[in-house]
């Protein structure tokens, strides 16, 4: 694998810690043999294998802010279908040792000088790339207007939320709204019920000015209704970044 020309080895790493952050996603803090800085928005790659030589390899994002360090956060959500979650959702532990590659990609990245309005969208595990970007901001002191529209089918479900709740209230540059599909959200400014283009339209009208960069990440089905909220609300395609995760 390259990386701007460069070859990107595999490097061995440890687990350091488990953190169950929702019902369904846990975060695998992994201390790297060999540490690098990344982007908001970039991924690494992570292999399994076992001891008859069969191999399975996933793509994950990067939670960490966007510094050097030798340890990295992957958020990982246990699909029922994967491959590779289950395994860390099920074996995994403190001490363990997986090959790691990375940081992987140029597409899907934070805007730097960051000055000119942002918008994210996610869902599940969908948050990991969109939350590395927020800490990146946030690490940086960056005041450029972000929302990010979020989401899950409970409030259990919500990745990060103290967070997220603790930065929306020390932030009046960043604006937060859940869509909570299966209950009634507690507050007034979420909604109850799947994303559309009239949700992210009042989503835009509370960001005051249009952005002009859109980064949405989540399944293959949510990534197609939410990228048509995006466009129903009349904002360029051009503009629109897209990720889609898998098991």
């Amino acid at each position: 694998m390259t990386e701007n020309g460069a070859q990107i080895a595999w490097q061995p790493c440890v687990i350091d810690e488990i953190v169950q952050q929702t019902p369904s996603i846990k975060s695998f803090f992994l201390r790297l043999s060999k540490p690098f800085a990344h982007i908001a928005g970039q991924h690494v790659d992570v292999r399994l294998t076992a001891p008859g030589g069969y191999s399975a390899m996933r793509s994950y994002s990067i939670a960490s802010s966007a510094i050097s360090s030798p340890i990295v956060e992957l958020a990982i959500e246990r699909l029922p279908d994967g491959e590779v979650s289950p395994f860390f959702h099920d074996v995994a532990a403190i001490g363990d040792e997986i090959e790691l590659r990375g940081p992987l990609g140029g597409h899907f990245l934070w805007p730097e000088p960051a000055i000119d309005p942002v918008l994210l969208i996610g869902a599940g595990s969908g948050l990991v790339p969109l939350m590395a970007m927020i800490r990146q901001r946030r690490a940086l002191a960056q005041v450029v207007p972000t929302a990010l529209l979020l989401s899950a089918r409970t409030a259990e479900d919500v990745l990060f939320s103290k967070e997220l709740h603790s930065i929306e209230v020390s932030d009046p540059a960043f604006v937060l709204a859940l869509a909570i599909t299966r209950e009634n959200p507690v507050r007034a400014s979420d909604f109850a019920r799947r994303i559309d283009g009239v949700m992210v339209q009042e989503i835009l009208a509370r960001l005051h000015r249009k952005p002009t960069q859109v980064f949405v990440c989540g399944s293959n089905g949510f990534v197609n209704i939410a990228t048509e909220g995006a466009l129903l609300a009349g904002l360029d395609p051009t503009i629109i970044k897209t990720e889609r995760y898998g098991g």
